[in-house]
């Protein structure tokens, strides 16, 4: 049985929707057993208006709550009872494999390392976030949880992001590629220019070399390094012109009556298309590198979201990623 903790408090959308992805999670994954984290009184009031197996969801009652506005690192360190810090305490005492939570990232980023820990070699630990393209989605680490590192950080990014790769979505040999603003060997800063040679030369990863951000979309590579402040840059761009392309499309197809007619008639396959991009698809980011799984997701995400999230915790545990990175990353102990 693999349990999952899913926080309750700290979304956009309340605990609502963490109930019913959470009891639709447990119809559809028969070897998953969810603890929700939260106003039990809440949860419970919700559970009552649904058939659900009440030996695989269990409530765990927690009264604070960490805001999004709160110093993060004091926040996890004075509020025992906040729901965030309750959910991690299950992966740390061995009762979980796994944690998934729509609040506050920074006081999930420092929960995940105060409170459940990082695995033995692990120098920092990246959040991981995969990207839709024209292909196949590809991850990009990492997202905003370290702004500034170093060049053997990033080595270890782009090892842990090819364990992922490879584990969890099946990505056989996966093409590793460091953001650059451009592709010649010699372009760059100082770090990303220490930091080529280090992929070159290593034999866990198979390093194609830069890649600019407008190649991206394109699928050209399955693994993309970069440290916080770029990843964070890129998903942003990602997400807002997302948006807004779909927006200027919704005006285009409601413009005129011909046009109207037009979008009837491909309504099908754009809707197709557009599902690969659908963020709630993909589920969460997850803290890689950490002794156990801590996700997060969308603050304003839906029970959509939190399924395939859990959907997304089953795959990594069931591929053993944690086991792969601390047995990957033993060489980095003696150091």
């Amino acid at each position: 049985m693999i349990n999952i903790v899913i926080d309750t408090i700290g979304g956009d959308n309340g605990a609502e929707f963490c109930v019913k992805g959470a009891v639709e999670g447990t119809k559809r994954y028969k070897n998953v057993k969810i603890f929700l984290v939260g106003h039990k009184s809440e949860i419970d009031s919700y559970l009552g208006q649904m058939e659900y197996d009440k030996d695989r969801i269990e409530v765990v009652d927690a009264k604070e709550e960490i805001s999004p506005n709160e110093a993060p690192v004091k926040a996890v360190r004075e509020k025992k009872d906040s729901s965030l810090v309750v959910g991690l305490t299950l992966i740390k005492d061995g009762r979980a494999d796994a944690f998934i939570s729509a609040g506050s990232t920074g006081a999930i980023l420092a929960g995940g390392q105060f409170v459940v820990g990082r695995a033995k070699g692990v120098k920092r630990t990246p959040l991981a976030h995969l990207l839709p393209t024209s292909g196949e989605p590809a991850l990009l680490l990492d997202c905003g949880a370290n702004v500034d590192v170093k060049p053997e950080v990033l080595l270890q990014f782009a090892e842990m992001g090819s364990i992922y790769m490879e584990s969890v979505c099946g990505v056989k040999n996966p093409r590793v590629a460091l953001a650059n603003i451009g592709t010649e060997e010699e372009k760059g800063n100082a770090q990303i220019k220490a930091t080529y040679p280090l992929l070159k030369d290593s034999k866990l990863i198979n390093f194609t070399g830069y890649i600019e951000s407008r190649a991206i979309p394109y699928g050209k590579a399955d693994v993309i390094v970069a440290d916080g402040f770029v990843g964070n840059t890129i998903i942003k761009l990602y997400e807002g012109l997302s948006k807004m392309i779909l927006k200027e499309l919704k005006g285009a197809f409601l413009s005129s009556f011909t046009s109207k007619l037009g979008a009837m008639l491909i309504k099908k396959s754009m809707k197709n298309t557009l599902k690969r991009f659908d963020a709630s698809d993909q589920g969460g980011a997850p803290l890689l590198g950490l002794k156990g799984l801590v996700v997060k997701i969308h603050g304003n995400s839906k029970e959509g979201e939190v399924i395939s999230s859990i959907r997304q915790c089953v795959n990594f545990v069931e591929s053993d990623v944690n086991g792969k990175i601390i047995k990957g990353f033993e060489s980095y102990e003696e150091e």
